[in-house]
């Protein structure tokens, strides 16, 4: 079945790079159908998520999530373009405070990461729900790290545990308007954050070795689950989490 997307408009928020869920979710979404709307956080990032969005995306505009000025107008430049889906991928955390335990980690490195990782999902919401008139998805990534403890995954696993419950509890507040609200927990992906987990690469040998279907996530992977999620396929599925992992996370041992 082609055109899942045909005729819908999908803001998508986080892409770094070409390696990036988010890219592979682009990707996913225009090949069908979807318009596509880009941000990117940041004179630093404008240069690369621009040529991303050459021939990809309508428009590309700038939005730190940090900031609730720049939500709003995002908002603001996106009235009336009848929003449809909406993908949060956004994560950040200091690397000190992935680099030794957890126990040590700071105040502030507590806060950013619960900020402009959980957070952010919350505030993004609140401001681009009123602009899908029509319902629609909004969509996170998370990771197995928000339910069991991830060496070295140490205050991101707490702020991906709360973004798992934001996305719960804002599923309760939107769907009276018809906006569904999920999350995909993927498998690890080479990425650029995922290089801030201290021994990552074990990681990835541990779940090609255990995971039931004896491989690691393809990003590809990832990008259909999430057309199924903006897609009027899940218009009955809202407050989830869909793993999308080799089936690594029902394993015990």
């Amino acid at each position: 079945m082609a055109g899942l997307l045909a005729g819908k408009t999908a803001l998508i928020l986080g892409i770094a790079n070409q390696w990036s869920l988010a890219y592979a979710i682009a990707e996913a979404f225009g090949r069908e159908g979807a318009g596509l709307v880009l941000t990117y956080q940041g004179q630093r990032q404008r240069a690369a998520v621009e040529e991303i969005g050459a021939g990809l995306a309508a428009r590309v505009l700038p939005c730190d999530v940090s900031q609730d000025e720049e939500l709003e107008r995002l908002a603001e430049a996106l009235k009336g373009s009848g929003l449809d889906a909406v993908v949060h991928s956004i994560a950040f955390a200091n690397r000190e405070d992935l680099a030794k335990p957890f126990v040590e980690t700071s105040r502030s490195g507590f806060l950013v990461a619960l900020d402009v990782s959980a957070y952010s999902l919350v505030s993004l919401a609140r401001a681009v729900s009123p602009l899908m008139s029509r319902g629609g998805s909004i969509l996170t990534l998370s990771y197995l790290g928000a339910n069991r403890v991830i060496p070295n995954y140490n205050v991101m696993g707490v702020a991906k545990a709360a973004l798992e419950a934001s996305v719960r509890y804002l599923a309760s507040d939107l769907g009276p308007g018809g906006i569904r609200v999920n999350a995909i927990s993927a498998g690890p992906v080479k990425t650029v954050s995922s290089r801030a987990v201290k021994d990552f690469s074990s990681i990835l040998d541990f779940v090609a070795q255990r995971a039931p279907l004896r491989r690691n996530t393809e990003p590809a992977e990832v990008a259909d689950a999430a057309v199924f999620l903006a897609s009027d396929l899940s218009r009955g599925v809202t407050g989830n989490v869909l793993f999308v992992d080799a089936g690594f996370q029902i394993m015990g041992l």
